[in-house]
């Protein structure tokens, strides 16, 4: 996609998010495009290859969380693969701190280099599992705000995040559509790791049928220490 298409697409996307991209953040996600597509010839980083498609479903779905986000936050986003919803929220906020997590070291090779190419110097990358970070004393309950993006059923997600937020934080799970079910299974575990769910935003991403839900989940007491449990265990056997 050439440059000038790329820009017209992306404002006029964001736009409908009330997001106004200057010059110099369209052109760092171009740049992200580009960059994401060349390295995925070299390992798997999306299934997701179509310019208009990575407008849409990478980096507009990335930046719906934005306005759920408190200005200054330090933010860990945990499972971030090749980089969402972490390095477009990065692009359009400065002053936002990013953590990204993921245990796949080719990853984090390729968000280095897009970290370095963009001179996105609010960004930290970590290489863990979430399980290892969450018991990590450097980084437990040390958030604002914990995020994640189509990682695992809501259960097990709760548990890599909520111990990862300080007390008065709060986690932002972007999930699909059709979650009902996975709420009502979520719930104990939930409060058992110290969260509320305090908001379910259900819509669709701008110029689609695409549905999708943002969940809240407020934290409002202290993570008991065992959690999260080794790793594995929170995929292999989720809280009832």
């Amino acid at each position: 996609m050439e440059e000038k298409e790329f820009f017209y697409q992306i404002q006029e996307k964001s736009g409908l998010l009330n997001l106004n991209l200057s010059v110099e953040q369209k052109l760092k996600f171009y740049k992200y495009m580009n960059m994401l597509l060349e390295w995925n010839s070299k390992i798997n980083l999306t299934a997701i290859t179509d310019p208009e498609e990575i407008i849409l479903k990478h980096f507009i779905d990335s930046l719906t969380i934005y306005k759920n986000l408190t200005r200054g936050a330090k933010i860990v986003d945990v499972g971030t693969g090749a980089g969402f919803p972490g390095i477009p929220l990065a692009i359009i906020d400065e002053n936002l701190k990013f953590t990204l997590v993921d245990s796949l070291n080719k990853r984090l090779i390729f968000l280095s280099e897009v970290k370095r190419e963009l001179k996105l110097d609010n960004l930290e990358i970590i290489h863990a599992r979430a399980e290892e970070i969450g018991q990590n004393k450097n980084y437990r309950e040390k958030f604002d705000i914990a995020t994640s993006r189509a990682v695992a059923n809501l259960s097990t997600l709760s548990e890599y995040l909520i111990p990862l937020v300080k007390m008065g934080g709060k986690c932002i799970c972007m999930k699909a559509t059709n979650i009902e079910e996975e709420i009502n299974l979520a719930k104990n575990a939930i409060e058992i790791l110290g969260g509320k769910i305090t908001n379910i935003e259900k819509f669709k991403l701008p110029q689609s049928d695409i549905d999708r839900t943002i969940i809240t989940i407020s934290k409002i007491k202290s993570t008991p220490n065992k959690y999260p449990r080794k790793a594995g265990t929170p995929s292999k056997d989720p809280m009832k």
